[in-house]
């Protein structure tokens, strides 16, 4: 079967010396129009990855913030097609910027089943698909399909993990592998657990030549560099960038405006 990787297509030239970074959105939160401004936004800024997620309500690893995204998104009206519509109006305008399409398997990857998800993901010019809630019993037959139709997926598992479950996630990897630093929900203020996490990154390197990404909890840009210190090649990030469009919305200024100043207190490098 054809390898899915064409090369390292996610944080290309990222180190963790230079740690790159993966934004997460909501798709249509707070509508499509905003939502294809801030992936324009985000690639004009050299964000590496966009984990755009088709919404689903009542998400059971998701904080408050990231919930209420979601149902800003689902009370407009977006759904799995409109996802995949607004990916393919905007997917060719991204020079820099790669896709992620995180879907729930029960929400959006179950109804049209799992080859025409994949189908319909490719087709619309997603870079990647990253599966939420998927059936372990069902996860070597999606992974099976989506290397046939040659679209890199995203793998996850908890830093805390046993040892196993950090190789066989890294090995499985056609995209990157998203360790998620700490249990819980996101959003919290619960601190990284560093030793895990550095052990799980030490570990997922011997595996995989996909590169490596860390999240939960990470919030500034010295969280960012502290993630690089520890062995990630890149930075996830969710609700502090979903916060600050909510807060913008709240007090009626401009979305993309506030995302965009968020972002560069990310990109800033120390004095």
């Amino acid at each position: 079967m054809p390898d899915p990787r064409n090369g390292r297509t996610f944080f290309p030239g990222r180190t963790p010396d230079d740690p790159g970074l993966a934004l997460f959105l909501n798709a249509g939160d707070p509508g499509p129009d905003q939502t294809r401004e801030l992936l324009l936004a985000l690639d004009d800024s050299g964000v590496d990855c966009a984990e755009l997620a088709v919404p689903f309500p009542d998400s059971p690893t998701d904080g408050p913030t990231i919930r209420r995204s979601a149902q800003r998104a689902l009370t407009n009206g977006i759904d799995l097609d409109r996802t995949l519509g607004l990916i393919a109006g905007v997917r060719p305008s991204l020079r820099h910027t790669k896709i992620a399409l995180l879907a729930d398997w029960r929400h959006s990857i179950r109804g049209p089943g799992m080859e025409e998800f994949l189908r319909r993901a490719r087709g619309a010019g997603a870079d990647a698909v990253l599966p939420h809630g998927l059936p372990p019993l069902l996860k070597s037959r999606f992974l099976e399909t989506a290397h046939r139709l040659c679209l890199p997926v995203v793998t996850t598992c908890y830093a805390t993990s046993d040892e196993a479950v950090v190789q066989q996630s890294a090995r499985q990897a056609t995209a990157y592998l998203y360790l998620v630093a700490r249990y819980g929900r996101s959003g919290s203020d619960a601190p990284l657990d560093h030793t895990a996490l550095r052990r799980a990154l030490d570990t997922a390197r011997l595996h995989t030549d996909a590169p490596l990404a860390a999240g939960f909890g990470v919030r500034t840009a010295a969280d960012v560099r502290g993630v690089g210190e520890l062995g990630a090649h890149a930075a996830v990030i969710g609700t502090a960038l979903v916060e600050s469009v909510e807060r913008a919305l709240v007090e009626d200024r401009d979305v993309t405006e506030a995302a965009l100043r968020y972002l560069s207190g990310l990109l800033r490098r120390p004095s």
